[in-house]
């Protein structure tokens, strides 16, 4: 079966651009900051946002502290469920392309984190309400939720799409 180009080209180009970006801002940051030292970005910024290293054994958000070799388990089944959805899409459907391929990217950094140190490198501390003291987190984690916000959002679309449309097909 052919398929189109861009359908092809998502994959590879989201996930090599998340992987890129969220490797590489780990990498400055821990290069940068000793592990627990804080930088402010900006001093108007401080009350709400700054880069804080920290290191996380568990899942996303500090989660289940010390499980990093399950993660890596789980990791690798997620990694490969992603890919096997993603190969039977049909044509088309460019934005659960992106959704899936942003997931993915996000689910390789932290992988690679995990496979490399044992831990993954987390750094973006947000300090306003209700996120005060709340967990710090990095770009592969704000991936895989926008993948999966993304994805939801088609979903509850599509799902309102055929209501709807049974809705105007009952009334014709």
């Amino acid at each position: 079966m052919k398929r189109n180009k861009l359908d092809v080209s998502i994959l590879p180009l989201t996930v090599t651009l998340v992987l890129l970006i969220d490797q590489i801002s780990k990498f400055l940051v821990a290069a940068r900051l000793g592990e627990g030292q804080s930088w402010d970005v900006a001093p108007w910024l401080t009350s709400i946002f700054c880069i804080t290293h920290v290191t996380n054994t568990g899942a996303v958000f500090g989660l289940f502290p010390g499980a990093s070799d399950l993660f890596v388990i789980i990791s690798v089944v997620v990694v490969v469920a992603l890919i096997i959805y993603y190969l039977q899409l049909p044509d088309g459907q460019l934005l659960v392309r992106i959704a899936l391929s942003l997931q993915l990217g996000g689910a390789l950094g932290n992988l690679v984190d995990r496979l490399r140190q044992g831990f993954v490198v987390d750094f973006i501390d947000l300090n306003f309400w209700p996120m005060h003291n709340w967990a710090v987190f990095n770009l592969a984690d704000s991936s895989i939720v926008a993948g999966v916000i993304l994805l939801t959002l088609l979903m509850l679309w599509e799902e309102w799409r055929e209501q709807s449309g049974q809705r105007v097909a009952a009334d014709g």
